[in-house]
């Protein structure tokens, strides 16, 4: 049985709770309990959101859990954090498995010195704070979330469902991971190496043509993809079709093809499944090297430094 205190600050945010029906449905199948879920504050008793429902608590007490989740609040400047919540922070990461945050909760963390020295992420809009008040952590605000031995940090408050999986799947093992993820009707599980940001959601639309243009890149990533086969989908002439593109994306189309082959050659990359070469040809890059000069331009890295990075990410996991 695999225990869990959920700590929950004041003013919490809902949504951090999500990554909590991870372990609820890994509870479902039979053979019995898994998790044993324990939702904490410090004098325990209802607790009020920042969207005014309230929970009901346990006050804090043994500190020894298997795992510890420090959950979220809605602030754009972080408050420091309750000094009885620091302290049971502190207390527990000597007694517990593993210590987790998810998004603002990774301030918690840092506050009661568990992450000096080590990788961390959060949510981007929170980055330069955490970066300024907290020097000597190694701040990668880019990531889904980020695993540091014992110590695990998430970004954004859905990036937490992301994280409770790869704690389920560090647990139970990668089919009970995937059984969850399916039952949440997620399309993909992302990695912690992912990025937060989607070159997609970057491009917003705002006419119907150019969102099918968008959803024809996605499914033909391998293909050449002419200015004038992106034109034909848009039923504009190639002319017509770039001045269009760019005024809704921001972006001209060669660059968004760009970007969009970029992320998903970065998520085969990551999950490791596929030879470079057979990424580079399934995302349309067509070679190793052209793929090559792409991820240095973006990342700054080439595709197998980044393997390489997820790898080491997945042993430290588990």
């Amino acid at each position: 049985m695999h225990r869990i205190g959920f700590i929950v600050p004041k003013r919490f945010q809902m949504m951090s709770l999500a990554a909590l029906t991870v372990f609820e449905l890994a509870n479902m199948p039979r053979g019995g309990q898994r998790y044993d879920v324990h939702v904490l504050s410090e004098h325990g008793g209802p607790v009020e959101s920042s969207g005014g429902m309230k929970l009901d608590t346990e006050a804090f007490g043994d500190p020894a859990f298997d795992t510890i989740i420090v959950g979220s609040i809605t602030e754009m400047k972080m408050p420091s954090a309750d000094a009885a919540v620091v302290a049971f922070v502190k207390e527990a990461a000597r007694v517990s498995r593993r210590i987790t945050s998810i998004c603002s909760g990774a301030f918690v963390l840092a506050e009661a010195g568990l992450l000096d020295g080590r990788r961390a992420t959060m949510h981007w809009a929170h980055a330069s704070e955490f970066r300024a008040r907290f020097p000597k952590v190694i701040t990668e605000e880019d990531r889904i979330f980020v695993n540091d031995g014992p110590i695990w940090t998430s970004a954004g408050m859905t990036a937490g469902i992301d994280l409770a999986l790869a704690l389920l799947d560090n647990d139970l093992g990668p089919d009970t991971a995937k059984m969850v993820a399916r039952l949440l009707v997620m399309n993909q599980r992302r990695l912690g190496g992912q990025m937060q940001h989607s070159a997609l959601l970057d491009m917003t639309p705002k006419s119907d043509r150019i969102e099918l243009v968008l959803t024809h890149i996605r499914r033909n990533l391998r293909n050449p993809l002419t200015i004038e086969e992106l034109a034909d989908v848009a039923n504009l002439s190639p002319r017509q079709f770039s001045r269009a593109f760019l005024a809704e994306t921001g972006q001209s189309p060669a660059k968004a093809v760009e970007q969009l082959r970029l992320e998903a050659a970065r998520f085969m990359i990551e999950q490791g499944r596929h030879t470079i070469n057979v990424v580079a040809q399934e995302t349309g890059f067509t070679d190793r090297e052209r793929m090559r000069r792409a991820f240095i331009r973006t990342y700054g890295v080439p595709a197998d430094i980044l393997r390489r990075n997820a790898r080491k990410e997945a042993v430290a996991g588990s």
